[in-house]
């Protein structure tokens, strides 16, 4: 097996956190090989362009798609492969308490939330700008798990054993911290993509699952333009001359049989022991049977 085809094997054997992963892998090469390839023939085109989130809501009118597209593309390798350590990291002790489903559905919402907020808090202060990358995502998920379960214990390479909640609060207070240095729209959309983590797990806590929404829709497009497959009609031909079929009497033959060798096992008990040793449901069935 080839390297090619043990990546399809670990993509269709892998859960929803590996195809993500997959997934923003592949927009990143995209990004970075498709100008590469443009540019030999003396074209120039900037891809994340086009899915960037802009903080210019007129933006939106001809790339809608950017509102989620955002989340899964990268500026350059070492911010990919941070999201991906944490995304891989996340997503192990987020899948040990909720499903694959609820998963995908928090990824998607909560970029959609955070990318929501970024566009919101940039127009309010008069600021041009546009942002990509998983994080908000990602500390989504992360927040999350430590919401449900703050004091589970993670061992990590060479600190050992530290509690989930120390390793979430370095993360924000992190991003707070750079709220007013370079790339001030992308902290605030992981403190956004964090709250709404938080507030994913406490409505959960309460009996409503937000997932289900994203769930409903991908089911939509998945199943909703299958047409079930029509069963042929069939044609059932009725033969008005046909002689009626004579009714077996197998039952009746099994019943005699069955009665002729009750009479062979009670007259031989006759023969041994006589009359007086058969007992009374012997001799009413030997009685009823000679009549």
């Amino acid at each position: 097996m080839n390297i090619l085809d043990d990546l399809k094997l670990q993509y269709k054997l892998g859960g929803v956190a590996h195809r993500l992963i997959y997934w923003n892998i592949a927009c990143f090469l995209i990004s970075y090989v498709f100008p590469g390839l443009l540019r030999l023939f003396s074209m120039e085109v900037d891809v994340l362009q086009y899915v960037s989130l802009s903080s210019n809501p007129t933006d939106f009118l001809w790339k809608p798609w950017s509102i989620i597209s955002y989340s899964f593309f990268h500026f350059d390798f070492f911010h990919i492969l941070f999201n991906l350590l944490v995304l891989n990291f996340a997503s192990q002790l987020f899948l040990i308490y909720f499903t694959q489903k609820q998963f995908l559905g928090l990824y998607l919402l909560s970029a959609i939330f955070a990318g929501a907020v970024f566009v919101a808090t940039y127009y309010i202060l008069n600021i041009n700008s546009a942002i990509v990358g998983a994080s908000a995502a990602i500390m989504a998920i992360l927040v999350a798990v430590t919401t449900y379960q703050p004091l589970m214990q993670v061992r990590l390479l060479l600190i050992g054993n530290v509690k989930l909640w120390h390793i979430t609060a370095v993360l924000i207070i992190i991003d707070l911290m750079q709220l007013r240095l370079e790339n001030m729209g992308g902290h605030i959309s992981h403190l956004a993509g964090a709250f709404f983590g938080f507030v994913y797990i406490k409505a959960l806590q309460n009996g409503t699952d937000m997932s289900i929404v994203v769930t409903k829709i991908i089911d939509f497009f998945a199943n909703g333009f299958r047409t079930s497959p029509s069963t042929p009609f069939k044609k059932v031909h009725r033969n008005y001359n046909a002689k009626p079929v004579e009714k077996r009497t197998t039952s009746r033959i099994v019943t005699k049989d069955k009665a002729q060798q009750q009479i062979d096992e009670i007259l031989d008990k006759i023969s041994q022991s006589g009359y007086d040793s058969l007992t009374k449901e012997e001799k009413d069935f030997l009685f009823k049977s000679g009549k």
